[in-house]
């Protein structure tokens, strides 16, 4: 283990761009705090990741950043979040462009990850974890506690953890008129169409819920999700609740699946902010490793079918999405089924 040879007072984390992947931050962040409660712990990441780690009791300060920002504003942000830095900064993303921005901050102390020709621009640079000598995906959140592991950091095995506002909670509440389980159903990914099952069978998976438990089935689409959600809602023959109100929000997604009985979803964010609040999660997986989200918080089922092509890691499938087509709507209906029939 590597001391700092300084106080720490201030730490700034930098947090992975895409929320499923800063839901599993979470337990490196708590890590972060406990090794140094004394300090203030600011965490700087894309605004929607601001809003997914918002009333977090150990986060003392979050900050929006924009996108990819030109070098005048890097250099703007740097002088702004200096303060935040002075101390410590923590890189968690894996760009060269993070590594850079960090040291714009001007920390007495910046670690991250020894990848991306970034070595040079860290103090402290950790060696990937690495089989036969080549860099090899391990669960996310392993990999973010592992980086720690040189400040002394440990992990408390409480697993991924989120907060979702009172009155969010209770606007869901207020929606969910009905007396069976409670079923969110996320169709969409950020990462690309090769991650998603067809909403058609969504559409079939949630019918037979319906009509088998009188599932009160929540549809879960984002920002650039609408012709997803608009064939699921013209295929289904029961009508979805739609626990938004004129648009999607992060606070609302975090309370519809802080309230949820069981999530139905791709490998994408809302499975992961489903084990945060320790929720059932039957996952739909194709093109991507398990390896990267094999969690061991997570409950339910992962659904995935071996292929020759896979996985590979492609946000569009060039073949025929075999990995996706060959789980049948009767697989996802029975797995389902054994945590539906724990939850009545």
């Amino acid at each position: 283990m590597t001391e700092l040879h300084h106080a720490v007072h201030t730490i700034l984390a930098l947090a992975p761009n895409w929320l499923g992947d800063a839901a599993m931050c979470t337990p490196a962040l708590r890590a972060l705090h406990t090794r140094f409660p004394q300090a203030q712990l600011t965490v700087a990441a894309r605004p929607a990741v601001c809003k997914l780690l918002e009333d977090l009791p150990w986060i003392q300060h979050l900050i929006a950043l924009p996108t990819r920002p030109g070098a005048w504003h890097m250099l703007q942000l740097g002088r702004q979040l200096h303060p935040h830095a002075h101390d410590l900064c923590v890189v968690f993303p894996h760009s060269f462009r993070a590594a850079l921005q960090a040291r714009l901050f001007r920390s007495r102390h910046i670690l991250g990850y020894a990848r991306g020709g970034r070595r040079l621009l860290l103090h402290q640079a950790v060696p990937p974890y690495r089989e036969a000598g080549q860099i090899t995906p391990i669960y996310m959140a392993r990999e973010y506690l592992d980086l720690l592991a040189p400040l002394g950091c440990v992990d408390d095995n409480l697993g991924l953890e989120l907060a979702a506002p009172r009155k969010d909670i209770e606007a869901v509440q207020h929606r969910l008129t009905g007396t069976g389980p409670v079923v969110a159903i996320a169709p969409g990914a950020a990462f690309g169409p090769s991650k998603c099952w067809l909403p058609e069978r969504y559409a079939q998976v949630a019918d037979q819920l319906t009509e088998k438990y009188q599932a009160q089935c929540v549809l879960l689409t984002g920002p650039g999700e609408e012709q997803t959600r608009d064939i699921l809602l013209n295929t289904a023959k029961h009508p979805l609740i739609n626990a938004y109100e004129e648009h999607s929000t992060i606070a609302r997604l975090k309370a519809i699946l802080s309230q949820c009985d069981l999530l139905i979803g791709n490998d994408s964010g809302p499975r992961h902010i489903a084990i945060a609040f320790k929720k059932p999660v039957i996952c739909i997986m194709g093109s991507t490793s398990p390896r990267y989200t094999d969690s061991p918080w997570e409950q339910g089922q992962l659904l995935r079918v071996s292929v020759d092509c896979g996985p590979c890691q492609k946000t569009v499938c060039t073949t025929d999405h075999r990995c996706m087509t060959r789980i049948s709507v009767d697989d996802v209906v029975q797995a389902a089924s054994s945590w539906l029939d724990k939850a009545i």
